[in-house]
């Protein structure tokens, strides 16, 4: 596996203003390096999009400090984590080692004429520490890391003095960080760090915790996905990294990717512990992942991508739970909460359902939240109404959680409940509230709904019942690539027993609206890249069980769902029909498309559109294709 070499965008300064942090962030600076730093100071810093570096003790505190090891030592016994910390390269070699030692900061800064010195002390057996330095060109650079330096500071450089920087250092895996190491966990840094500084930094890391790209683009904004026209990752944003094609060479690869790559085009799929090496993939990396998804789609699915004219009704925005994602649901008006609180009767419902079924749909998808006055039988009366007056259309509605809740109300178990649905004319099961399929995440990310087990029960026993579902992953926010491996072994294993699912749908967060990411609580959804290996590794992962993977044009726009079809995609959804929930989140790709703008796209792929139903059973093969 090839060596990592980190770099920091940091300028010093002594005096910040918003307006000067918004600049330096735009020349592509992540943090500010000063030597005192007012509370003022510090907001002004977070304001302009930068963290703050202090060199000395300071009235407000930092994101990380850099300090000489008698400093050092101080920080420790106050308690501030080591990964908050650079050792300063200066006075005896014991003082450096023993602050070292015992903070276990993972940077050492020292000077270029140093880096070998300092090189033999981060050797040491017991010590795990980059060497920091300064450096003005990539030669400079070069020069350093083959000294030893793994970790390089960079004032003032542009986009195209870091492209050549990875030209130059091909053979390394170029990470850039924050004033903090890549690694650290959305945990530790939740225990460790004042509000304001959390957030601060969620804003500026992704899902491993590296520096986010810096387009300005995230999933639900109406503007064009930052995709190079000639490859799918865009985690460079240089001329030599956009103009470039892609081809893939798995020779080419980390050996250990490379293996779980031709394990699964050779109908291996990879392991929990693979998936999670596949999702920490970057750059290269990326469009490999995505190109053997791209293959292993077209072996099972060929050239035919799907569609399926469906209506969206969410029959209430009013919630008893309070999910940190969820913008959508409204509580009780004298709560004061935002948006206006409303509840569809049942009439309204099926008159929206035969209203679709006019209009060529073949589904009518339900959900919506968990009003406070319903019970299980709502559910069963809302089904029954809906097949009395339109008997033929497909009812995709409610999810584990609504089952689960409805089954309580009525004190029976949830087999029992999941019978009644059935024999009252339910199709499927949507696989949402799902979220992150991981307890940890889930304590944080929607602390009072169902769990892991209780969701994978009602899932199970609904397949048991003859009753089908989908899957969705909903990732961006508090998640890792440890938590979305957790995910699809849960899913992977439900499908191995039941077999029941249909099609597995990566749903972005899309943040803009979302109460979590407002209180600062989470990142500002996945990179683009993120995206693409979503929905690459649940192509690699889900071979052989799962053969339906996904775009949801509502949060990515139809350009990016396009692009996604040569990343292991085959279906692009429904034309739904009144989507509001990602609207409410602040998403702002529409209420529904027309099944001729989903053919459009299909066919600029160069594919074949298909009219499916829920099951995906293909009804029509698009005329002009």
């Amino acid at each position: 596996m090839r060596s990592t070499v980190t770099f920091l965008r940091l300028r010093p300064a002594d005096n910040v203003s918003v307006l000067w942090a918004a600049a330096r962030r735009r020349e592509g600076a992540t943090a500010v390096e000063v030597a005192r730093l007012p509370l003022d100071q510090r907001t002004a810093i977070h304001d302009g999009g930068l963290v703050a570096v202090a060199t000395r003790h300071v009235s407000a505190e930092p994101l990380a400090w850099v300090a000489d090891p008698d400093e050092i030592a101080r920080l420790v016994k106050q308690g501030v984590a080591g990964w908050r910390l650079t050792v300063r390269d200066t006075g005896e070699r014991s003082a450096v080692l023993d602050a070292l030692a015992r903070s276990r900061a993972p940077f050492l800064r020292t000077g270029r004429s140093r880096v070998r010195e300092a090189a033999q002390i981060a050797a040491l057996p017991g010590i795990e520490t980059r060497v920091s330095v300064f450096v003005d060109t990539p030669e400079e650079a070069e020069r350093a890391v083959g000294r030893g330096a793994r970790d390089l500071l960079l004032r003032g450089w542009d986009t195209e003095a870091v492209g050549r920087l990875r030209l130059r250092l091909a053979s390394y895996e170029l990470m850039e960080r924050t004033a903090l190491p890549p690694g650290v966990s959305v945990d530790a840094a939740r225990a460790e760090l004042e509000a304001e500084l959390f957030a601060a930094y969620l804003d500026q890391v992704d899902g491993v915790g590296a520096v986010r790209p810096r387009y300005d683009w995230a999933p639900g904004m109406d503007r064009a996905a930052p995709i190079p026209s000639r490859r799918l990752s865009a985690q460079w944003p240089d001329t030599a990294w956009t103009e470039s094609d892609y081809t893939l060479e798995l020779a080419a690869l980390d050996t250990g990717l490379a293996g779980i790559l031709t394990r699964s085009l050779d109908g291996t799929p990879p392991t929990r512990d693979e998936v999670e090496r596949l999702f920490r993939c970057r750059g290269d990396e990326v469009d490999a992942v995505a190109a053997v998804a791209d293959e292993l789609r077209r072996r099972v699915c060929g050239e035919t991508v799907t569609y399926v004219v469906n209506r969206n009704i969410n029959y209430t925005n009013q919630c008893t739970f309070k999910c940190g994602f969820c913008a959508f649901s409204k509580g009780p008006r004298s709560l004061n909460l935002r948006g206006e609180p409303y509840l569809m009767a049942i009439p309204q419902v099926v008159e929206r359902a035969v209203e679709a079924w006019h209009r060529g749909a073949t589904e009518v998808c339900l959900q919506g939240g968990i009003h406070p006055e319903f019970t299980g039988d709502f559910y069963v009366s809302l089904v029954e109404a809906i097949k009395e007056h339109v008997p033929d259309v497909h009812i995709h509605g409610f999810t584990p959680l609504e089952v689960w809740q409805g089954a309580e109300t009525l004190d029976t178990p949830v087999r029992d409940y999941l019978i009644r649905l059935r024999d009252a004319g339910l199709g499927t099961l949507p696989g949402t509230a799902a979220e992150i399929l991981d307890d940890d995440v889930r304590l944080y990310l929607c602390a009072d709904k169902i769990r892991t087990a209780q969701w994978a029960e009602v899932m199970l026993t609904a397949h048991e019942l003859g009753l089908k579902s989908t899957a969705t992953i909903m990732f961006g926010h508090i998640d890792s690539p440890a938590s979305w491996a957790n995910h699809f072994e849960v899913l992977r294993s439900i499908q191995r027993r039941t077999g029941g699912m249909t099609e597995v749908v990566p749903l972005p967060f899309v943040h803009m609206g979302a109460p979590i990411y407002l209180r600062g609580r989470a990142r500002p959804g996945p990179t683009w890249d993120e995206v693409v290996l979503m929905h690459s590794v649940a192509r690699v992962a889900f071979d052989g069980l799962i053969d339906n993977i996904q775009a949801s044009w509502v949060k990515l726009g139809l350009g990016a769902g396009g692009r996604l079809l040569r990343a292991g995609c085959n279906d692009l959804g429904g034309t739904l029909m009144d989507e509001t929930i990602s609207r409410s989140a602040g998403a702002s790709h529409g209420t529904s498309v027309e099944a001729g703008d989903l053919e459009e796209v299909i066919r600029a792929a160069g594919r074949v559109a298909a009219r499916r139903d829920t099951l995906y059973d293909l009804l029509e093969l698009s005329e002009s294709t």
